[in-house]
């Protein structure tokens, strides 16, 4: 098929990891560890359009109304030569770009980003790929993005290589009474991230192999949870997999972390929450902001005691989101 004419958009939200992916066995095609399981979140998503332009000598990436120097842009202009290649065409993109998420704050922007790119690179080059297609390319972005192709809740199958390694849904519409309240406890760039985190836990934390058999087992789980709706098995389980991820920043050399002090009261405050009667569970992935997975009932409750301790600002309830949408 012959490039597009027009401007290609796609629209991708954020997930949050239920089964943490941390770990990579192949760092260049993003082949995990272990299998890993999510939802897909409805407030946070990115929104990107690209056009092929032959008139164009390099790619050009504007994010958030900022055009990116060419450094900055490496990752992105990258991705799009996998495309390129993929369909077989040269001419250089013009990429448009905005981030309805705390970029590199703990809420998975690079999975709804490389989503949205996948999505509208893709389709802007001429391709007409499947979900599964558009989630192994999405891998090679960013590994959580490769979840971000569907909605609800998703798995991610570790695979052995790149034919192997996708994303599939779960239940992509989830009608049970589950929301997610998200603190933004930090907007800034992180100073370890994630790529950086794997690699020295992988390398030296005398906890990985444990992590990985205890993965397998949080993800039979939590899988199961989502069959029997059984929403304090889903979140005990989420929240103990969250906490021994963390507990391999804490050992490995030189040991780090992503909490910072409103993380841990934040934690804190959810258990006492629970030692109240509700059905809450927190969560976090690589930064130091919370997810706390709850029943929808119980939402706005949670939500106006933290909003009292973080402010209104810094507190968003979410339910279940939708998978990509490519518009043409």
């Amino acid at each position: 098929m012959a490039i597009a004419s027009h401007p290609i958009t796609a629209k991708a939200h954020t997930n949050i990891a239920l089964v943490k992916y941390w770990g990579k066995l192949d760092q260049q095609l993003i082949i995990p560890q272990n299998d890993s399981l999510s939802i897909t979140l409805d407030e946070f998503y990115s929104e990107t359009s690209v056009q092929f332009l032959p008139s164009l000598t390099n790619d050009e990436v504007t994010f958030d109304q900022q055009r990116l120097a060419d450094q900055a842009s490496l990752k992105i202009r990258r991705f799009l030569d996998g495309v390129r290649q993929l369909a077989g065409v040269s001419e250089r993109a013009k990429v448009v770009t905005h981030n309805h998420v705390p970029t590199s704050a703990g809420l998975a922007s690079s999975a709804s980003g490389f989503a949205a790119l996948a999505g509208a690179a893709s389709r802007a080059a001429g391709l007409k790929l499947s979900r599964r297609e558009l989630s192994r390319l999405a891998r090679r972005g960013s590994g959580s993005a490769t979840r971000s192709i569907y909605g609800g809740f998703v798995a991610w199958q570790q695979g052995h290589d790149d034919a192997t390694s996708f994303a599939y849904p779960i239940d992509e519409n989830p009608d049970w009474d589950i929301a997610i309240v998200a603190l933004v406890l930090a907007k800034q760039q992180k100073k370890i991230s994630s790529r950086q985190g794997m690699r020295l836990a992988v390398e030296t934390s005398p906890f990985y192999p444990a992590w990985i058999t205890t993965s397998k087992t949080d993800f039979a789980t939590v899988k199961r949870s989502i069959s029997d709706r059984n929403f304090d098995l889903l979140g005990h389980t989420s929240e103990q997999n969250a906490m021994r991820m963390h507990a391999l920043t804490l050992s490995s050399d030189p040991s780090f972390t992503y909490f910072n002090a409103d993380s841990l009261q934040a934690m804190d405050m959810v258990r006492d929450l629970r030692l109240q009667g509700l059905h809450c569970y927190f969560t976090m992935d690589a930064g130091p902001n919370v997810k706390i997975i709850c029943r929808g009932v119980d939402a706005p409750r949670i939500a106006t005691a933290f909003q009292k301790r973080f402010g209104p600002d810094n507190v968003l309830v979410t339910r279940p989101g939708a998978g990509i949408t490519i518009t043409e």
